[in-house]
């Protein structure tokens, strides 16, 4: 370790030496690198964890560059993975830390090879689904997690700890109705609530990877910057709801996929994401020339891209597809069964 580089956190009391070296030997599991993740995954690795996993299922588009802090045009043309962009970013920026891409959609399957041996997990999500799986994982494999969400120019935060906090579902008992929150595709988003969010988001993962979980901060934190608002609601009275089916009874019904679909319309995105019958590899090769009579197709070794007609289709190597130009699931469904089969 390089006290040097790290000179500055080390002389902040609330991390110093010991601090700093329990924050290398920690494995943090970032789940989605967009607006939020992108910050967060910057803020780590220039603090110097040990080893960070970036678990994202989407690739770089021109409109994430207004907030998604980590992305150029170049990974924008060249259609690159956030996850793999993210990484080839950042080991420029601290060659130290342990850097690992996951290209893949986080679901009740690929979850479970991702959360075990990490320490702490970072919500960079854009939905609450993903948001209530990682609280089952959260729970049964014992990592703390601290939740993250932004749209418009509100924000909120929240840690929690296995055992010692209420859990996600205490908080929140049901999953949202759909169409109840407002999201960036129809209110849109900017750029200063999400630095502030990741802030909150990262000074609470400091805390817990440097063993400070007594200095967490127990509030729900909600900011408005338009409106120029500042609340939070108390969370330390708040005790663990036995009833609860995650940390009361240990029934892990986002784990067991009860809630998921496979089909989903994308935050952000006109598009959505669809997967193949039966996941396998796809040969780019082959289907780009299928494809290519029919309109423009680019590939890279991660992802191919084809305009055809009025949609975008992003075909990733496990047959999972972005199809843009839709968010009507059954339309997405149809041009995947067409241009790529089943």
């Amino acid at each position: 370790m390089s006290e040097t580089r790290y000179s500055r956190q080390i002389l902040f009391s609330g991390i110093g030496v010991e601090g700093q070296r329990l924050l290398a030997h920690s494995r943090v599991l970032l789940i989605g690198c967009g607006a939020l993740g992108s910050v967060l995954a910057e803020v780590l690795t220039r603090a110097g964890v040990g080893r960070l996993t970036i678990a994202d299922r989407d690739y770089v588009d021109e409109s994430n560059l207004q907030r998604q802090s980590l992305y150029t045009e170049a990974d924008c043309r060249a259609g690159m993975p956030k996850a793999i962009a993210a990484v080839r970013h950042l080991s420029g920026i601290n060659s130290q830390v342990e850097l690992v891409a996951e290209i893949l959609d986080v679901n009740a399957a690929t979850i479970v090879a991702l959360v075990p041996g990490h320490d702490l997990i970072l919500d960079g999500t854009d939905n609450f689904e993903t948001r209530f799986l990682v609280n089952d994982a959260s729970i049964k494999w014992n990592v703390p997690w601290v939740y993250g969400a932004c749209v418009g120019a509100y924000g909120m935060c929240l840690a929690f700890v296995p055992n010692a906090t209420p859990c996600l579902r205490c908080v929140l008992e049901q999953l949202p109705s759909p169409g109840s929150s407002p999201t960036c595709d129809t209110i849109g988003v900017i750029g200063p609530i999400v630095h502030l969010v990741a802030a909150l988001e990262a000074a609470e993962a400091l805390k817990i990877l440097t063993g400070q979980v007594e200095r967490l901060n127990r509030k729900l934190m909600s900011v408005d910057l338009w409106a120029n608002q500042i609340w939070s609601v108390n969370m330390a009275e708040m005790r663990r709801d036995p009833s609860c089916p995650a940390c009361g009874q240990r029934i892990f019904e986002f784990l067991e996929g009860k809630h998921e679909g496979r089909t989903q319309p994308l935050c952000g995105r006109d598009g959505v994401q669809v997967y193949r019958n039966t996941p396998s590899s796809v040969d780019f090769k082959m289907i780009a020339e299928r494809l290519a009579p029919l309109g423009s197709v680019t590939c890279n070794e991660f992802l191919l891209r084809a305009n055809l007609d009025r949609f975008e289709i992003a075909l990733f190597r496990d047959g999972r597809a972005i199809v843009r130009g839709t968010q009507d699931v059954d339309e997405a469904r149809r041009v995947y069964a067409k241009y790529i089969g089943s």
